[in-house]
């Protein structure tokens, strides 16, 4: 499952850094799938929706630093756990039920982002 980033954010940018996949974004920022990716243009994403990796997207929070879900592999192929939760001072970063996935999924969606 990807992460998300609660509502006790501080926003105090530990987190961003630290994400292989630039999957975190600052506050009301817009994000694209190409930012740190190999992704460019027209893209099928994992899950099988048609995006332009370059377009940029709606921020998806406005008050805190948020996880866009079709980037992160909760670090799977580059760390033992998630980076964002591990630096995380008030533990907002945690697991998002919502979007539950195998390993096998991660290690696909790690795949696609960076052509390995």
């Amino acid at each position: 499952m990807a992460i998300i980033i609660t509502d006790e954010c501080i926003n105090c940018d530990a987190c961003l850094a630290e994400c292989p996949n630039n999957a975190i974004y600052e506050p009301d920022q817009e994000w694209t799938y190409a930012e740190e990716t190999v992704l460019s243009g027209d893209v099928t994403t994992p899950s099988g929706a048609e995006v332009d990796a370059d377009e940029e997207n709606e921020a998806l929070s406005d008050e805190f630093y948020y996880i866009v879900p079709d980037k992160c592999t909760e670090c799977k192929g580059f760390h033992d756990e998630p980076q964002c939760a591990s630096v995380c001072p008030v533990d907002c970063c945690v697991p998002d039920e919502d979007n539950e996935e195998t390993e096998e999924e991660l290690l696909a969606k790690k795949a696609w982002l960076h052509g390995e």
